[in-house]
């Protein structure tokens, strides 16, 4: 018997025939990403119940020295969790471990496993009357085990922090198939290294996270929305800053969005209607939220906007006047990434810098690219209140786009220098996948890569965990 149809058997015998995959109809839609950009191929997948098998799934290849993907929502967008195109690698889905393990009100904290899907997590923190903060675009179907492994933000990143300050606590299963139990749900412990931001953000290159214990907060129990019109981006960081001082805490979000991003939306949603009478050029979504019923938001909001307006910052402005509106208004911001898709490829990068670096950031990109591609169609939207803009570039054009995204390199190179040369990072809330392997290496420096492979050749020595991924 040869060594794959070996593994496949043992695979077959740990978790049952029906959740070992080998056909071409059952695996082909874990083997490509999201965008359509990354195809793999793969010996099988396999899909364990628990963390159990799991480890005897990881003991398996191990042993055979057979490669593992893990995979869980498989909604990345940097093919992160998309297998090599030779073949070699078994994926390991967690979709099936999908338990809420435990809510604790008193501590708030919850403990799910990571094939739970962020909606089941929002949903089960709302039973006990909390909220777990994560907010993205696919909530219905990102799972808690790839937002970790990405250290998702979102777009209440602002206030609450990415997946690294949501977390207290997991559970691995390391590359040799040991269970490590680090699932505490406590704010302080001060007994030696911190293991667990070891594994966030190492996009299962280190070890796959099955559980994690996950901090909750008091529910908001009024919120407000708004819409604005900036004058130009300048204004926009300048009102960050202004918003902030006025209402504190209750910020939760501050959205830039541009002209051109709000237009597609408009175009391939046809339930989207713009908010004001045009499209401006930059526009601004602000939410706050109060734990407390009364807490009187829209009268804050709206004195501070009439400052706002009488200065020039701000030269229009929605204000939800209820919760469906106030949906309407987030559904503009959420569905960007669909008509993106809809509309076709653009070259994408997903960028962080100092919240007030960014105007001069947009300006000197846009000149730089026009310069060498005159007419291409800027799309930038993304969470300005912590610095992270999704930057995109394409023509309207098939013919004309096509000969861009041929030219990714040259164009990213512009953008991700420019970046770097203001302080920013090439990778805010993505990851890096296969997408920006190799930028890595012209941006990281020697030690901090040094560091990186030091990390990975002691915990994975036979570099068995998601191969051809970040390094």
């Amino acid at each position: 018997m040869s060594k794959t149809r070996a593994v496949i058997s043992q695979l077959i015998d740990l978790v049952g025939r029906e959740f070992v995959l080998t056909s071409e109809p059952d695996t082909q839609a874990y083997l490509a990403d999201w965008r359509g950009r990354y195809h793999g191929s793969a010996l099988a997948v396999v899909r364990p119940a628990n963390v159990e098998e799991v480890a005897a799934v990881v003991q398996v290849c191990a042993v055979a020295g057979v490669p593992m993907v893990p995979q869980g929502g498989n909604t990345g967008l940097c093919g992160g969790a998309t297998p090599l195109a030779d073949g070699q690698s078994v994926l390991v889905s967690l979709s099936r471990l999908n338990r809420i393990r435990a809510t604790d009100a008193e501590n708030n904290t919850l403990t799910a496993e990571a094939g739970c899907t962020l909606a089941a997590v929002q949903q089960a923190a709302q039973a006990i009357d909390r909220l777990f903060p994560l907010s993205l675009a696919a909530e219905g179907s990102c799972e808690i085990g790839g937002n970790l492994s990405t250290n998702a933000g979102g777009v209440h990143v602002l206030r609450y922090g990415n997946m690294r300050e949501l977390t207290l606590g997991l559970e691995v299963v390391l590359p040799d198939g040991r269970i490590w139990n680090g699932l505490r749900g406590l704010r302080k412990d001060n007994t030696g290294y911190d293991l667990k931001q070891l594994f966030i953000g190492a996009e299962g290159t280190l070890g796959i996270i099955t559980a994690a214990v996950l901090k909750l907060y008091p529910r908001p129990r009024s919120t407000c929305v708004a819409w604005l019109a900036v004058r130009d981006l300048q204004a926009a960081v300048e009102l960050l800053g202004r918003l902030r001082a006025w209402v504190g805490e209750r910020l939760s979000a501050f959205e830039l969005i541009g002209q051109s991003a709000l237009e597609l939306v408009i175009r391939h949603i046809p339930t989207m209607r713009l908010p004001l009478s045009v499209a401006p050029d930059w526009s601004v979504l602000v939410e706050l939220s109060d734990p407390h019923e009364n807490a009187e938001l829209d009268r804050l909001l709206s004195t501070f906007l009439e400052t706002a307006l009488e200065s020039g910052q701000i030269l229009n402005a929605a204000l939800a006047g209820s919760l469906a509106q106030a949906a309407q208004l987030w559904a503009l911001r959420e569905n960007i990434s669909e008509a993106q898709r809809i509309e076709g490829f653009s070259i994408k990068h997903d960028i962080s810098l100092p919240v007030g670096r960014i105007p001069s950031f947009l300006a000197q990109a846009d000149r730089a690219l026009q310069a060498a591609w005159p007419g291409v169609r800027i799309v930038v939207f993304g969470h300005l209140g912590d610095g992270n803009l999704h930057y995109n570039l394409s023509y309207p054009a098939l013919e004309e786009n096509n000969a861009l995204i041929a030219r990714s390199r040259e164009v990213t190179r512009i953008v991700h220098d420019l970046v770097a040369a203001l302080g920013g990072s090439i990778s805010a809330e993505h990851g890096i996948g296969q997408l920006k392997r190799d930028e890595l290496r012209r941006y990281k420096s020697d030690v901090e890569l040094d560091l990186m492979r030091t990390i990975k050749a002691a915990v994975d020595p036979k570099g068995l965990m998601n191969p051809g991924k970040i390094l």
